[in-house]
């Protein structure tokens, strides 16, 4: 997989650079280099962004947790912490997405961006006109990936919602030789009753509570005084 390097024949080298950014983003920019990380804050500051600034690794990760940005630039090679470990640390962390800086190009530097989900791959010197093009690239890349994160997260849930739902139904007819739909209404129709979501009623049937084998008699006899 390639990472995308920026051009510097950019087509945006003559726009106004504060027309550019239609919302403001808050992006770290951690690099030892100070004429460079300079460059780089004043220029996002310039364009729109709000900008961050790190000497180092340690304090971009301090910074980047505290702060929350939408994207975090990262020099890979810096004293101490690494750019690297930087990007690590913020994406498990804080789920904050990454682009590199680094003044080399090497396969070797380009697997390890690749390896910790780099969203681009800038090789300096750089000016703020290459740079902005594939800061709101990795932007919106970003969040697509957020909103994929999303909805497996809430994919998992419903599945292990429905588990559950399916395990209380199945110890419900096993109790009390109802049938299938029999018993998922008994469920339900308690669930209702009691002003609580049915998953929610499952997680207590499945659960090692106490008070389960109760529950379960109280369903019952709501549902037959309800027959």
């Amino acid at each position: 997989m390639r990472l995308p390097q920026a051009s510097k024949g950019c087509q945006t080298a003559n726009k106004d650079m504060s027309q550019i950014t239609m919302t403001q983003h808050k992006i770290l920019v951690a690099d030892d280099d100070i004429f460079t990380l300079t460059s780089i804050t004043n220029g996002l500051n310039q364009a729109g962004y709000e900008a961050i600034s790190a000497p180092d690794g340690e304090t971009a990760v301090q910074l980047g947790l505290q702060d929350q940005p939408d994207l975090a630039i990262l020099d890979i090679r810096m004293p101490g912490m690494s750019g690297i470990e930087a990007a690590r640390k913020l994406r498990l962390h804080g789920q904050i997405d990454s682009l590199f800086l680094s003044a080399y190009s090497d396969r070797d530097v380009v697997e390890l961006a690749t390896q910790e989900g780099a969203l681009g791959y800038l090789v300096k010197p750089i000016n703020i006109q290459q740079l902005i093009p594939a800061i709101e690239a990795a932007l919106k890349r970003s969040a697509e990936l957020h909103t994929l994160q999303q909805k497996e997260v809430d994919l998992t849930d419903a599945i292990n919602r429905n588990r559950e739902i399916s395990v209380a139904v199945g110890i419900y007819m096993e109790r009390f030789s109802a049938d299938e739909q029999s018993a998922f209404d008994a469920l339900r129709n308690y669930a209702r009753f009691e002003q609580m979501k049915l998953a929610v009623l499952a997680r207590e049937l499945v659960g090692n509570s106490k008070q389960r084998n109760k529950l379960f008699e109280a369903i019952h006899e709501h549902h037959n005084k309800a027959q």
